[in-house]
């Protein structure tokens, strides 16, 4: 099972459609929310160079955006 976290904001829609997505399909992930942590936006922003959201991590890819291909290939879901 791959190692998924997803940098996120409460507000963003985005992020909620990439959540969406993850759970519909029963992938674990770790919810991090970068606008209550800021040391995880500055984790965020070294591994990906942005301050956007969502950015995904999936053992170590990095997704910038909601990019449902992407995501969809990388954690292997068929559909």
């Amino acid at each position: 099972m791959a190692k998924v976290k997803v940098y996120s904001t409460p507000t963003c829609p985005w992020c909620k459609k990439t959540k969406e997505l993850l759970n519909e399909n029963s992938i674990g992930f770790e919810d991090i929310n970068v606008a209550a942590d800021s040391k995880a936006a500055q984790e965020m922003f070294r591994k990906s160079g942005q301050m956007g959201v969502p950015v995904t991590d999936i053992d170590g890819q990095i997704i910038v955006g909601f990019d449902k291909l992407k995501l969809k290939q990388l954690l292997k879901i068929s559909g």
